[in-house]
């Protein structure tokens, strides 16, 4: 390779120009993941992008004391079985429906860890409902043409942040619905 080629190379891959079929290094940021949240309980923010691009990212509402809180568990073994193959569960406690989240981060984070073992990330405690949802939900609600009516909906997105499903809260976490359609994404 000539001396001239070689600092064109050097100058283009410097100012981030894609080379064949390369990327510029600052990724698109698709809209259902362009939000930085701070970690539960945490001080810590974090760059939704940034952290779950190319990841497949089931999204959750959550509550303590509500009658589908034993979903945590299966939500937790989805977590671990498919983590691996690129899952990540992201849960947002929220209060919204019939109090049943009232606790503060502490201890809603302590409650996930020793009641259920939960590892997989938990966010700060977010307004979910449709007339006062935060940014997150408020999109994914209007993604999916429905916003959760109850604790533990789900939203599945692909690895490129696109929303592919959204399920109520009846919907188990390992049913056939969600897992279905979690395989069909790895």
């Amino acid at each position: 390779m000539n001396n001239k080629l070689l600092f064109l190379l050097i100058l283009i891959t410097g100012l981030g120009l894609p080379i064949g079929n390369a990327t510029a290094s600052n990724t698109h940021c698709p809209d259902t993941l362009n939000f930085t949240m701070r970690t539960l309980a945490g001080d810590r923010q974090v760059n939704l992008c940034k952290e779950y691009l190319g990841k497949v990212v089931l999204i959750v509402n959550t509550a303590s004391k509500c009658g589908y809180t034993y979903q945590y568990e299966g939500l937790e073994s989805l977590y671990r079985n498919y983590k691996n193959m690129g899952l990540v569960v992201v849960g947002f406690p929220s209060n919204d429906f019939g109090g049943q989240e009232p606790g503060t981060e502490k201890q809603i984070q302590a409650f996930c860890r020793l009641t259920y073992s939960v590892e997989f990330p938990m966010f700060e405690k977010s307004r979910v409902a449709q007339q006062h949802a935060g940014p997150v939900y408020q999109l994914l609600g209007e993604l999916a043409g429905e916003f959760p009516q109850w604790n533990f909906h789900k939203y599945i997105l692909d690895r490129n942040g696109n929303l592919v499903a959204s399920f109520n809260s009846k919907v188990e976490p390992q049913g056939k619905e969600i897992t279905n359609t979690l395989k069909g994404l790895f």
